[in-house]
């Protein structure tokens, strides 16, 4: 057996653990809030159960012809283990999370068939580039610079969050309390752009400088913050918190912003730009919004706090660096 796989087996347990012991009660913390309600009864198989929702004929004809023909949509996304959003079930080969069920309940209202596939962060965007996936559902931000590329539809908002050793005296009000500090970090995401653009202002003040390192799979950077080789890991808020409450051994210390602190980012399902996709998936979200199967899926894996009253296409996102 590899040690991804074995890896991914151990923290597939460690879920369980957590479902099983949520229902007895947890201690209060800012990173249980958002997931304490939802960790009891997690389901880890392969068979889902997933929320579903009835075709729309009309939502549907909006889909570009190619692609009605072929029936299916092709779903690109994080290759790593990010419980709630993006991860492996318990056979270590279906990948499950909200991410994947907002992919499903799009593909029900525009009656396509959803092919799901995984890679690295940055190949994502290759595969859109070359027409290998149709959209890329994982996690991502608007930005103005990926505007220039792609088209968005927003689904959800974006916060990110400082995640420590339970017990450090490591605290997060704004970028000045990063310096000093050693933090991972995925290559290649918005939240690394804002740690650099930090970091660089704090150099600028005559603050230490911080130390970004940089990984691509959850477990890697985990491995990291437990054994002490890096102080801080930012990423995500649902995925933060949830590794918080399951393992009882970090916390959240602070929270912000993925487009930065002038910006609330919202995360968004990509299509290649002007490819006459994004119309079509943004009248499939606001009808999810409205038939509330939408808020079902957020309820679901604990993460109502990100939930927008309404889709948009391509809205303002993350500032380019000046």
């Amino acid at each position: 057996m590899s040690a991804t796989i074995r890896r991914t087996r151990l923290f597939a347990s460690a879920l369980t653990a957590v479902a099983l012991l949520a229902g007895a009660g947890c201690s209060s913390s800012e990173a249980a809030e958002p997931d304490a309600a939802t960790a009891a009864g997690y389901n880890l198989t392969p068979e889902q159960n997933r929320i579903t929702t009835d075709e729309v004929p009309e939502i549907a004809a909006k889909v570009p012809q190619a692609i009605r023909d072929r029936g299916t949509l092709v779903v690109t996304g994080s290759a790593g283990t990010a419980p709630p959003l993006r991860f492996y079930a318990d056979d270590d080969k279906t990948i499950i999370g909200s991410e994947t069920d907002i992919a499903y309940l799009v593909g029900d209202v525009l009656g396509l068939d959803i092919e799901l596939t995984a890679a690295d962060w940055a190949q994502n965007f290759v595969r859109i580039d070359s027409g290998e996936a149709d959209t890329f559902i994982s996690n991502v931000t608007v930005t103005e610079e990926r505007k220039e590329k792609y088209d968005f539809a927003t689904y959800r908002l974006d916060s990110l969050a400082v995640e420590v050793k339970k017990g450090s005296d490591i605290t997060f009000s704004g970028p000045k309390d990063i310096a000093g500090l050693t933090l991972g970090v995925g290559s290649g995401t918005n939240q690394e752009a804002l740690l650099v653009e930090w970091n660089e202002q704090n150099v600028a003040a005559g603050l230490e400088p911080a130390e970004i390192l940089y990984y691509q799979q959850a477990t890697d950077y985990y491995l990291a913050l437990g054994s002490g080789r890096i102080d801080a890991y930012v990423g995500p808020n649902p995925s933060s918190s949830f590794h918080a409450l399951q393992t009882g051994e970090t916390e959240v210390v602070g929270t912000f912003s993925g487009a930065g602190l002038d910006l609330q980012g919202e995360i968004a399902v990509l299509t290649k730009k002007d490819n006459g996709l994004i119309g079509a998936i943004h009248a499939a979200l606001n009808h999810l919004i409205e038939n509330g199967t939408y808020t079902e899926v957020l309820e679901r894996w604990g993460i109502t706090s990100e939930a927008l009253d309404a889709s948009e296409i391509n809205p303002p996102g993350l500032p380019k660096k000046q």
